[in-house]
């Protein structure tokens, strides 16, 4: 396959995918979430069985769907699996997406609509595409490049592996799973269904960058109760529970929150609030890259919950903390090869790749944790995800697709 047939195939699967509203609803008790990520299924289990004629494609209850590509070599290679999740974020609309195509990008801003423009200032990345073809929103939804860009990137890397035999490769496993977004994408994954030795997330965001490391990430569930009494006659007997909660977090530190940090900078984010004078509740997210440190913001949240009892005589404070995901960076050290595997390829194609951080996780987060394989998470040339300025480049969706080619071929030698 030519690059102008390649770049074709790659642009009319995307659009064909941002087409089904797959936004995710942490709310519904069903999962997926929501219909449209079965409809996205549905329609992928379709193309794989029928369009590339892949034989052993299963899809499991909970809309995680599995594919198998068989060996075109007989020597021993590790089996490298190509994972993305079908769902879109809900933290702007992302149903009902109109993309539009830019063929030929002419340099500048972007006017999307009357009031909305993809500006050059904010999005230096832009001078990198002139003359190239750009995927925007009409500046009312996201674009849903997360994580339908690494979902048309993998499926057209399976059309190039069904397609052409001179590319040798050892056995490939494609996962496509639901409701990435709200943290359950992981929940029904059947591990003792698969085989993978190595596994790649294709979940990144801007051309050449490979994120080799993510957070580690815990949740604490704050219940404060307190002692409720008509206001007029609360002196000396009422204990607001919401006062308390309101004290907690002004005693979080503000130069450790997200707003404040970046890089390998780790936070406290109080995220939810509710409750009454008698009994509040509040939500806290920890997220760090040493696992020791997140440990170490677990057990100040403890020590807090100690003192602010202490200085409300007669309330009690209870912690549910619970462990979210953890760095697959652990599970990559173990193996170098899928990291220094996937840097050679990019070597070999003139990429200048790069290794980065994510501040946040992916499928491979639990993916390493559960199955201990090594998940690194490779771009997909989207850039402002999660929001009406979200844009791809065709480019680095086509750069992105030779470099997994690149890398199998090269899993092989």
């Amino acid at each position: 396959m030519d690059l102008h047939s390649l770049d074709r195939d790659i642009l009319q699967r995307f659009l064909r995918y941002v087409a089904v509203d797959t936004m995710s609803d942490s709310s519904s008790l069903s999962h997926p979430s929501t219909e449209g990520q079965w409809e996205l299924l549905r329609l992928l289990e379709k193309e794989l069985k029928e369009d590339l004629k892949i034989v052993d494609v299963q899809m499991h209850e909970k809309g995680i769907l599995i594919a198998r590509i068989p060996a075109t070599c007989s020597c021993t290679a590790p089996v490298i699996a190509l994972m993305a999740h079908v769902d879109t974020s809900s933290a702007v609309m992302g149903n009902q997406v109109k993309p539009r195509v830019i063929e030929s990008y002419e340099g500048g801003d972007i006017r999307l609509n009357a009031s909305c423009i993809l500006t050059k200032k904010d999005n230096p990345e832009l001078c990198l595409y002139t003359g190239q073809t750009l995927v925007v929103t009409d500046g009312t939804t996201l674009l849903g490049g997360d994580d339908k860009a690494g979902i048309a990137e993998i499926l057209a890397v399976a059309n190039l592996l069904v397609h052409d035999p001179s590319i040798i490769h050892g056995p490939i496993e494609l996962y496509f799973t639901p409701d990435e977004e709200i943290d359950r994408g992981m929940n029904y994954f059947p591990y003792d269904k698969i085989a993978c030795d190595w596994c790649y997330t294709v979940d990144g965001e801007k051309r050449d960058c490979i994120d080799t490391e993510c957070f580690n990430a815990a949740a604490v569930q704050v219940t404060v109760k307190g002692i409720s009494y008509h206001l007029g006659a609360g002196r000396g007997r009422m204990v607001n529970a919401v006062t308390i909660v309101g004290a907690m977090i002004n005693a979080l530190p503000q130069a450790e929150s997200p707003e404040a940090t970046d890089g390998r900078y780790g936070y406290y984010c109080p995220l939810k609030i509710g409750g009454t004078a008698e009994q509040a509740q509040l939500d806290i997210f920890l997220r760090d890259f040493d696992l020791q440190q997140l440990d170490r913001r677990i057990a100040a949240i403890q020590d807090l919950a100690k003192v602010l009892e202490a200085m409300y005589p007669g309330s009690s404070i209870s912690l549910d903390t619970a462990y979210q995901y953890y760095n697959f960076a652990e599970e990559s050290r173990k193996v170098p090869q899928a990291v220094k595997t996937l840097f050679k390829a990019g070597e070999q194609l003139g990429l200048d790749l790069k290794e980065t951080v994510i501040r946040g996780g992916t499928d491979g987060s639990w993916m390493a944790q559960a199955h201990h394989v090594p998940c690194p998470n490779i771009f997909t040339g989207g850039y402002n995800r999660h929001s009406v300025y979200e844009w791809v480049a065709l480019r680095a969706m086509e750069d992105s697709v030779r470099l997994m080619v690149r890398l199998l071929e090269l899993a092989v030698e």
